[in-house]
């Protein structure tokens, strides 16, 4: 997949080996989200989801900001009328309904991050951010309440007192509180954040792609199911895996003292 930026000029694609970044491209709006761009990063990630070469992906806005949130003179309506945020056969950035994403997804933050912005970071599978981020869910500043996902992951993340503290009052936070309860798990300086993120993406990425995929839906499995749920498929999983090329190259690469080649066969 060669570099590129989709129809709507909301969402720009690089790939750089395995990893595929994607980015936020409105930054003269703070990258908040109309319905072109909801509709673009999803059909970003089921790319990324098809692609059998892409093992790994970033998430990341460019310009100033992470995103201002939602563009709610557009969505607000769109979401009142019942109209699909996202096309019915894509993948759900936030993971709530349709296509579900296998693949790892590393997300990179900086200047602000607001409501859909966090909503997608828990989304994410690992969370990077500058130490300037601003965070906030402030819908229950606009009358509304948050419905992309907040209410269900952020207690999880960061327990019931954390989240209510922020999710009840509408009030912004810094990095080094979001670092505090979880929400993001490294900081780097300002500029840095998608370096770091892509160097995270590109160490998942020369991991075992069945093995990578096969860890996240066990997870997956324990936090949205329970323990019972992940136990059940664990054993019938890890043959499988352990049956596959990779495991064998892996096996052979700890005898030989030597870098894996992992192919995700």
């Amino acid at each position: 997949m060669s570099d590129s930026t989709d129809s709507s000029s909301r969402i720009t694609l690089e790939t750089r080996g395995n990893v595929l970044l994607v980015g936020l491209h409105r930054a003269e709006k703070r990258n908040a989200f109309d319905l072109a761009m909801l509709r673009g990063l999803a059909e970003a990630l089921s790319r990324y989801e098809d692609d059998p070469e892409l093992r790994c992906a970033v998430l990341f806005g460019h310009g100033e900001h992470f995103t201002a949130g939602l563009d709610l003179a557009e969505v607000g309506p769109a979401v009142a009328g019942g109209e699909p945020l996202f096309p019915a056969d894509a993948v759900d950035p936030l993971g709530l309904f349709g296509r579900v994403r296998s693949k790892p997804l590393v997300v990179a933050l900086q200047g602000w991050c607001l409501t859909i912005g966090i909503e997608l970071a828990l989304a994410a599978d690992i969370r990077i951010a500058a130490r300037d981020t601003r965070f906030g869910q402030i819908e229950i500043k606009r009358g509304i309440f948050p419905f992309g996902g907040a209410t269900l992951r952020l207690p999880q993340v960061a327990g019931w007192g954390n989240a209510m503290r922020w999710l009840l009052t509408g009030e912004t936070f810094d990095a080094a509180e979001a670092l505090r309860i979880g929400l993001v798990q490294e900081l780097t300086e300002p500029g840095e954040q998608l370096q770091r993120a892509v160097a995270i993406a590109e160490t998942i990425a020369r991991q075992a792609p069945l093995g990578v995929q096969a860890t996240l839906r066990s997870a997956r499995a324990a936090v949205e199911q329970g323990t019972a749920a992940a136990l059940a498929p664990m054993l019938d999983d890890v043959r499988a895996v352990m049956a596959s090329d990779d495991a064998r190259e892996g096996l052979m690469s700890f005898v030989e003292r030597r870098e894996a080649r992992f192919t995700g066969r």
